[in-house]
């Protein structure tokens, strides 16, 4: 099986590659890709199994790289591991064709037992992302969706990191954009959110558990 795990930190990778070495042994052969640049390198040369994927890349969200994938690598499954809770990320990953979320703080018996299922059955729903879904299609039925569910995902990154009360100019160097476009963006965001200020996106990010 091979296996190709994007994350930005040197130590997940590690973590990832020795649980999947201690389980599967030789049966496992896997790649590193630290930055979106690197992870499309190799997606481009070479066929996978299965993607491990964290949200939460420099420079870029690893959701722009599920987008890539499920456009160009239609029967690739990705599952996505990531620090955020599934409340804040997992129904935007299954949109865009994720098989699976996981946390960071998931037991290596979890993440074993997302990749045998993934491999039998092409998905892997936990109990937490069911719940979540089942919420989702009846809010769709409802015609009920919060506004931050009618956000893009560039959006939503944003509009987390402003109601984590991250400095502007510190989030248009992680994202790779200017001061003016991520002020452009707050502006934007609070127009659909019908908010006022910063104060008033951490108080509905943190009543909505958008962030913890």
């Amino acid at each position: 099986m091979r296996i190709l795990i994007i994350d930005d930190h040197p130590f997940v990778r590690k973590g990832l590659l020795h649980v999947l070495h201690d389980e599967m042994g030789s049966a496992i052969i896997a790649d590193e890709a630290a930055s979106q640049m690197e992870a499309l390198s190799f997606l481009e040369a070479n066929r996978y199994d299965l993607v491990l994927l964290d949200v939460s890349l420099e420079g870029r969200s690893g959701l722009d790289i599920l987008s890539w994938i499920n456009k160009e690598r239609l029967s690739l499954p990705v599952l996505i591991i990531s620090m955020y809770p599934e409340e804040q990320y997992a129904i935007r990953a299954m949109r865009l064709g994720a098989a699976g979320y996981l946390t960071k703080h998931s037991a290596p018996a979890e993440l074993m037992s997302a990749i045998k299922q993934i491999q039998s059955c092409g998905k892997y729903i936990s109990s937490n992302v069911s719940m979540l879904l089942a919420n989702e299609i009846v809010a769709h039925n409802n015609s009920n969706k919060k506004p931050h569910e009618k956000l893009s995902n560039r959006e939503f990154e944003i509009a987390r990191l402003i109601a984590l009360g991250v400095y502007p100019r510190d989030i248009a160097e992680s994202l790779k954009l200017s001061v003016k476009t991520i002020n452009t963006y707050r502006s934007r965001l609070f127009k659909k959110l019908a908010l006022r200020n910063n104060a008033e996106l951490t108080k509905y990010f943190i009543q909505n558990n958008l962030i913890s």
